[in-house]
């Protein structure tokens, strides 16, 4: 990791850098699938900031991100798993229970900066975040994937996580609906 580090995320500039990475994210992978007018109204530079700042202040979830030198390169939350009512982070949220998964860990949120992937980096992030869960005392571990993110489906898979056959729709209004399937995995 030589010129690599893990950063707690832990500061402003920190929720900052997340937010920015996941906006980045959603702009670069999802064209397609999102519609083009939710992505232009809802997925802003610092859409997630303000959660990202929650979290760290309620201990809801921990925010990880991989500097190379002093550039944020990947960043991922993770924490027990959310056993509400699964969002996605659409306002029409989505009817999947997620109670069976009580006592799991979860990958809440994962991107890699456009600009470095392919490096090894989202890699190292998210075995960092794995090891940390089951440090944690996290037995099994679950992270959502796009359905049609097949760059990431085959990720978690040599990551060593399946498919269960669990799936939610998520709507993003006005018509459109997506998929997303749940990767699992014993840590």
């Amino acid at each position: 990791m030589n010129g690599l580090r893990f950063v707690d995320a832990c500061t402003d500039e920190h929720f900052a850098a997340m937010s920015l990475i996941h906006a980045l994210g959603w702009r670069d992978t999802y064209v397609g699938y999102v519609p083009d007018d939710y992505m232009a109204r809802e997925i802003t530079d610092d859409r997630w900031t303000k959660f990202f700042r929650e979290d760290y202040q309620t201990g809801r979830c921990h925010g990880l991100l991989l500097y190379s030198g002093h550039t944020p390169v990947a960043a991922i939350n993770y924490g027990p798993a959310r056993t509400e009512n699964y969002n996605a982070g659409t306002s029409e949220g989505s009817d999947f229970p997620n109670e069976a998964y009580r006592g799991w860990g979860e990958i809440i949120s994962f991107y890699t900066h456009p600009d470095h992937r392919g490096k090894g980096y989202g890699g190292l992030l998210f075995e960092e975040a794995l090891r940390r869960l089951k440090a944690d005392g996290f037995r099994n571990a679950f992270v959502f994937v796009l359905r049609e993110n097949s760059g990431a489906r085959r990720f978690y898979a040599a990551h060593g996580f399946q498919w269960d056959g669990t799936h939610a729709d998520i709507p993003f209004p006005p018509d459109a609906i997506c998929v997303d399937l749940r990767y699992t995995r014993a840590l």
